[in-house]
């Protein structure tokens, strides 16, 4: 589990409700990694915020942890049924 996945995990679960309700999973390719986030869909709303700050803000810090390690990543959120 890398560190950027857990930046990724930790700040989602402090925004959400429904803390027991998210799922990170970190797919690796050949140029860089995608972190996907799974939130129940009623915390989907609160986790890109309003007009997608949140999420912004959430991308950056991922991509900032990762960049110490030497990687690149991107990150999604999706709710629970894998839907953006």
């Amino acid at each position: 589990m890398s560190r950027a996945r857990d930046v990724a995990e930790t700040v989602t679960r402090a925004l959400v409700d429904r803390p027991d309700a998210i799922r990170v999973t970190e797919i690796e390719h050949r140029d860089g990694a995608v972190i996907e986030v799974f939130v129940a869909g009623d915390d989907l709303g609160r986790v890109i915020g309003r007009q997608g700050r949140t999420a912004t803000a959430i991308r950056t810090l991922v991509m900032a942890t990762a960049e110490r390690d030497g990687r690149r990543v991107s990150v999604e959120f999706r709710d629970e049924h894998g839907q953006r």
